[in-house]
């Protein structure tokens, strides 16, 4: 059975936080990794591997609590409650934008074929991008046309005008879930492929650089955001 909004909300909300604490203790561990400077002795490899594979599965455990709420009910998931209005510019198909990783990769080491091999990674993933935001706006047209607007407009002028319509309506919403939750799974599809593929191409110590830079970058957009949302509240 599918909780109440509000208490969907609230339990991700929890956890999202709970996510982020264990996130800036990975950090934490990452940073004297990063500062290697690329040694790379047996312990230090091994303690690469070790690092990255903690949070990739960190990563992992977010986007299956996400894949759960997103049955229970897409559309929450995709207004996302639980983000300050500053992170919300970032969501994109209820996650992050893919080729937003490349802007966080640090290029100063890179070898010309790795260079080469991001490049063709990022133009498949913005070619990928476009292909589901089509495919979105798509499904967000289908709200306004014809017959789902009808029945919404129906709902909204209450039960009586629906007369027997109530089977067609659920029917439509249930269409458009689906829908949406097609493309967000294409979405999370695409945002592990272009991470796992970045990670074939750069070493293991330009791995937890790259990974030290996504870190830094959501934690300062979320302290960023709070703090926006706190000063807002002083001024109303």
């Amino acid at each position: 059975m599918a909780q109440p909004i509000h208490s969907a909300a609230a339990h991700f909300t929890t956890f999202f936080g709970h996510w982020l604490d264990h996130h800036q203790a990975l950090l934490d561990q990452l940073l004297p990794l990063a500062a290697s400077n690329g040694l790379t002795t047996d312990h230090n490899s091994h303690q690469l591997a070790s690092a990255i594979g903690q949070v990739l599965l960190h990563y992992q455990h977010y986007f299956d609590e996400a894949s759960k709420l997103a049955r229970e009910d897409i559309f929450l998931l995709l207004s996302a409650p639980w983000l300050s209005p500053l992170e919300r510019t970032f969501l994109w198909n209820g996650g992050f934008k893919p080729t937003l990783v490349f802007s966080l990769i640090d290029g100063r080491d890179l070898t010309a074929e790795q260079v080469r091999d991001i490049e063709q990674l990022r133009a498949e993933a913005k070619r990928k991008e476009r292909e589901l935001g089509e495919a979105m706006a798509g499904v967000q047209e289908s709200v306004a046309a014809p017959p789902l607007q009808g029945l919404l407009r129906l709902r909204a002028r209450g039960a009586r005008a629906l007369d027997g319509e109530e089977p067609d309506l659920e029917m439509a919403v249930e269409g458009l879930r689906a829908a949406m939750r097609g493309v967000l799974e294409g979405a999370d599809a695409l945002r592990g492929a272009t991470v796992r593929g970045l990670m074939e191409v750069l070493r293991p110590d330009q791995t937890v650089r790259f990974l030290v830079a996504a870190a830094e970058f959501q934690l300062r957009v979320r302290r960023w955001g709070l703090e926006g949302n706190s000063k807002i509240s002083k001024w109303r």
